[in-house]
C-alpha cells in the first residue's frame, strides 16, 4: 500500500490588517487512488477575496499554480484548469479536494489569500 503525505502551509498575498489564512491540518496522509481534502480557514474584512492553491514538489522548482476561487462579492469567479481538483469556499474557509491521488501529488501545498 502506498501512502501520500501532503503537508501544507498558508501564504498571505496583499493582506491588510486583520486578514489571515491558516491551514486546518498541517499534514494529511492518504492512499494512492483515493481522494484527499485540504482545508484552510481565513479571515478578512474585505467584501471580496481571491483564494489560491499552489503545490511545491522540491526546493529545486518554483511552486506550481493549482487553482483560484473568488469569495464574498467575487464568489462567482474561479479558475480550475485540472478536473482532478475541486474546491469550495465559504465565508471563512476554502478546501481543495484532489481526486485519484498519484505519487506525483506528494508535495507541500500552499493556500493563499488576496484581498481586493
Amino acid at each position: 500500500m502506498i501512502y501520500k503525505r501532503i503537508k501544507y502551509v498558508s501564504v498571505p498575498l496583499g493582506l491588510t490588517a486583520g486578514d489571515s489564512i491558516t491551514p486546518q491540518q498541517t499534514e494529511v496522509t492518504e492512499t494512492e487512488g483515493k481522494s484527499v481534502t485540504l482545508t484552510c480557514s481565513y479571515e478578512t474584512d474585505a467584501s471580496g477575496a481571491y483564494l489560491y492553491w499552489y503545490r511545491h514538489h522540491s526546493d529545486l522548482q518554483a511552486p506550481q499554480f493549482i487553482l483560484w476561487k473568488g469569495a464574498g462579492s467575487v464568489s462567482s469567479y474561479n479558475y480550475i484548469p485540472d478536473r482532478r481538483y475541486r474546491s469550495e469556499t465559504s465565508s471563512t474557509s476554502i478546501n481543495l479536494t484532489i481526486t485519484a491521488l498519484t505519487l506525483g501529488d506528494t508535495a507541500l501545498y500552499y493556500c493563499a489569500l488576496q484581498t481586493q
